[in-house]
């Protein structure tokens, strides 16, 4: 069973709920090798006990943090998506188109920049 059915289960059904289960369906299915874990009452993914990226439902948005340097390095990316952002984490609105291939391509980044790192944050 998936580390984050409880927390999905704690959600009302409706389309957030649906979201976040095709966005973590879709984790699952590209990135086999993570481990999904509940930690501050939000799920995140790591590899080999390190943080790849983290989910936090708001009522308007999806908060998607990778940790303040990717969100650096993908900047323009993000941008590029039409997502809102901060230093530390993009918003992807409710209503807003789903960008698998940017979400790939930091998920990728993180896994191999981290692929050494033997700490949960970047040092």
């Amino acid at each position: 069973m998936s580390a984050f059915r409880v927390y999905l289960d704690d959600m009302e059904q409706g389309s957030k709920k649906t979201r976040l289960e095709i966005i973590f369906d879709w984790v699952r299915a590209n990135f086999p090798q993570l481990q999904e874990v509940i930690k501050w009452n939000q799920p995140l993914y790591t590899d080999h006990g390190t943080f790849i990226i983290g989910f936090s439902a708001t009522p308007d948005h999806l908060a998607v943090a990778p940790e303040a340097q990717v969100m650096s390095r993908f900047k323009s990316d993000i941008e590029e998506a039409g997502y809102s952002q901060t230093k530390e984490h993009f918003r992807i609105k409710w209503t807003d188109a789903l960008h698998f291939d940017l979400l790939g391509k930091i998920i990728a980044f993180n896994i191999e920049d981290k692929k050494e790192v033997q700490s949960f944050w970047r040092v």
